[in-house]
């Protein structure tokens, strides 16, 4: 039977259960069956995040002209010399270019699966320069924490207003939330996987290990049971039966994965032995297997770290970006090899963008940045958005080359969760901040 969210309600208030007693995101959660469409064909969501704030301003780079002229003034000894030419879509003043050390992404790029988002942080509203001078429209707490600002970009919004992920929230708003498979984490428990009714289902990039706890006693559940009602001194303590429900639970999905891993087609495209590759190359083997695990929907999390660049930037900051770009490459080779590319979209998040100024040796914490969104559903071989102006004391430089951003990477959500089948009725209910910009999405997608 299909129910709308008032006659949900209604059901609500004619029970046991009180919509007032629900939190705003339980109830979301709770609606989501009510709320569904038909799922259709599978889709998949692969988020890469970049821990420590990547100056992904000098990923996207001016090749000629005033702009370049711009950008070597402002950073300096970091400037990045003979840029990758892309030949992009739109017209952009100084042509565009890429850091040498993606070049295994310029062939995707060309070939139309990979796109770059231009100029997206964190924003509550649209800010201008004034704006932000004056305090003239509210701004983002603690805009150049790690630990606020990884949490906004995964929260969705506000760390203080919210304790559950939006790649959470999609599965629960899709009605998917019951199964394990649909929320799967390289990198262990994130926030972006954390909802009020689903959690990561995590492994290793070697893959995962049985649960052979308690295996040879049948029921399993009756003798943890037992055991843990001993330890707490009672004869039907529900933390006893909580628990053993929870590591029966766990042990059956481990075993259904290995199951389903074990069928695994093996692939023509290699992977390199990079952190981030491995990650993938797991992301990949679980997709070749999902009609196996009977979900339609499925959100992954990889992560590399060691962007916090404040130092040594010229060493390290290419060799990161060689390692992201062969990953993705590698990945997207995968998913044309599955013929999965249109059905799965990979894109990157970091904790903001990086100073244009240099310290001498890196970059401190900044705000504004670009981001890759991949996959064959991408109108590719684009950027989106205006790349940023790199200019010192510019239009959008709040001091020390901290750019204020054009795009609110709650938007750049939006057009993801939109693409993964949540109705456009629904962002704003996930991202409430969308209702202050004159569009909630992008069109970054086919």
């Amino acid at each position: 039977m299909s129910i709308n969210r008032r006659q949900f309600l209604s059901l609500c208030l004619k029970g046991s259960v009180s919509a007032a007693a629900l939190t705003s995101l339980q109830l979301q959660a709770l609606t989501g069956a009510a709320n569904a469409q038909e799922l259709g064909d599978y889709k998949a969501l692969v988020c890469v995040f970049l821990y420590g704030g990547n100056d992904s301003l000098n990923m996207l780079l001016p090749l000629e002209g005033e702009q370049r002229s711009l950008y070597e003034q402002s950073r300096q000894n970091l400037a990045v010399a003979n840029p990758l030419d892309l030949s992009v879509s739109s017209q952009f003043a100084g042509g565009v270019g890429i850091h040498p050390s993606l070049m295994p992404l310029q062939n995707v790029f060309e070939s139309q699966n990979l796109a770059f988002v231009s100029g997206v942080g964190t924003l509550l509203a649209p800010t201008t320069l004034n704006d932000y001078k004056n305090n003239a429209v509210p701004l983002p707490k603690h805009l150049f924490s790690h630990n606020d600002q990884q949490a906004s970009w995964m929260y969705g919004r506000e760390k203080a207003s919210i304790n559950s992920g939006w790649g959470a929230r999609l599965l629960e708003r899709l009605a998917v939330r019951d199964e394990f498979a649909a929320n799967i984490s390289l990198d262990g428990t994130n926030l972006w996987q954390t909802g009020t009714s689903t959690n990561a289902f995590a492994f290793n990039k070697s893959g995962i290990s049985s649960i052979n706890a308690f295996g040879g006693y049948q029921p399993r559940t009756e003798h943890v049971t037992n055991i843990m009602n001993r330890l707490l001194g009672s004869t039907n303590h529900v933390l006893g039966n909580a628990y053993a429900n929870g590591l029966n639970s766990a042990i059956n999905n481990t075993q259904s994965m290995n199951n389903a891993l074990e069928q695994a087609p093996a692939l023509i495209t290699s992977f390199s032995d990079t952190s981030l590759s491995e990650q993938l190359s797991a992301v990949a083997k679980t997709i070749s297997v999902q009609s196996s695990l009977s979900t339609q929907r499925q959100v992954f999390f990889v992560s590399m770290g060691g962007f916090d660049t404040h130092d040594n930037q010229l060493t390290t900051h290419p060799a990161l970006l060689n390692a992201l770009a062969n990953g993705l490459s590698e990945f997207n080779s995968a998913m044309n090899e599955l013929g999965m590319s249109d059905k799965v979209t990979t894109f990157t998040m970091s904790d903001f963008g990086r100073t244009l100024t240099s310290n001498g040796d890196g970059t401190d914490h900044g705000w504004a940045g670009n981001q890759i969104v991949m996959g064959g559903a991408v109108k590719g071989r684009n950027i989106y958005g205006e790349p940023l102006t790199q200019q010192l004391d510019g239009p959008y430089d709040t001091g020390g080359g901290r750019l204020i951003p054009q795009i609110a990477n709650e938007q750049y959500f939006a057009t993801l969760a939109q693409w993964f089948g949540v109705p456009s009725s629904e962002l704003v209910d996930i991202f409430p901040n969308l209702s202050n910009f004159n569009s909630a999405t992008l069109d970054f997608f086919v």
